[in-house]
């Protein structure tokens, strides 16, 4: 039941920002006078599908002169901070109980920096 719970929370929330991201695309195309991305599916509809493809066929770059520890903690930190923000919002199923979910959000929230700072 946790498994699903999680499952619920995630799923929805990085479909729709990969749907997001397409929006931003067409409306920069838009402001661009161009159509923006149109080549996959209709309207464009499958772009954020070629785009994930072409992330996992890139080939991975490292800088040689750079802490790879850090090169590699730092986005994922990011985005653990950034879906950890989720946990402690009322729910139907709540991942978890917490009196003080504003506190968690704030510091959460401010912890993002540390990311930013280290990539």
């Amino acid at each position: 039941m946790f498994f699903i719970n999680i499952l619920t929370l995630l799923l929805p929330i990085l479909i729709a920002m990969a749907y997001l991201t397409l929006v931003e695309r067409k409306i920069l195309g838009y402001m661009q006078l161009r159509k923006g991305p149109n080549v996959v599916g209709p309207y464009g509809i499958l772009q954020p599908f070629a785009d994930a493809m072409k992330l996992f066929i890139k080939e991975p770059m490292r800088p040689l002169t750079t802490s790879m520890s850090l090169f590699i903690i730092a986005p994922t930190l990011s985005l653990t901070l950034a879906l950890s923000l989720w946990v402690p919002l009322p729910m139907p199923y709540p991942l978890i109980n917490l009196n003080l979910g504003i506190l968690f959000i704030l510091a959460t929230s401010s912890l993002s920096v540390y990311s930013i700072l280290w990539s």
